[in-house]
């Protein structure tokens, strides 16, 4: 099937004028959108608002300057513990199997307690690889691990950023006590 010549269309551009082969009203242009919006700011009543962010943390301001929606913030992981203080885990291995990152990395052995047939003794999470998307924490059917809302997570190396089973045991022991988001 042809398209008939009376429906087709050129689209050929113009070709540019001087002045819009130098780009000198295009600079201007964008200028005058940055001075528009620098002053119509300023007669609105916005005033910009700077975290000073040892002192302050984002979980301490309003949400309409810059703090934490609680609905829907994920920090770091932690692993949490039952009643009798041991590993909540089951190494049921429901979060690595649903991981879109592969960051979770877990080996499973028999477990010394009655109550359950298999403990992680080994359980990693490298979370620099890590989206923060929560799928582990959905999965978990003894929701055992949880993100928290620990947001400044630092490390020197890739190594310290691989988060063990006493790293995020530890975690759980800081973040116990604080709201959960």
């Amino acid at each position: 099937m042809s398209i008939p010549d009376d429906q087709i269309k050129d689209i050929t551009p113009k070709p540019m004028t001087s002045m819009e082969a130098v780009y000198l009203p295009a600079i201007f242009g964008g200028f005058g959108t940055t001075l528009r919006h620098f002053f119509t700011s300023f007669g609105q009543g916005r005033t910009s608002y700077t975290m000073q962010y040892p002192e302050e943390r984002r979980e301490d301001l309003p949400v309409e300057k810059g703090g934490i929606e609680p609905s829907n913030f994920r920090g770091v992981h932690r692993l949490n513990k039952d009643a009798a203080g041991r590993v909540k885990c089951v190494a049921c291995m429901m979060c690595p199997t649903i991981c879109p990152a592969n960051c979770i990395h877990i080996e499973a052995a028999e477990s010394p307690w009655d109550d359950r047939e298999k403990y992680p003794a080994k359980f990693e999470i490298d979370e620099l690889r890590c989206i923060f998307c929560g799928m582990c924490e959905e999965a978990c059917p003894v929701d055992a691990i949880e993100l928290t809302p620990l947001y400044d997570v630092v490390g020197k190396s890739r190594q310290e950023m691989i988060y063990d089973k006493t790293k995020l045991l530890s975690i759980y022991d800081l973040t116990i006590d604080q709201k959960p988001l």
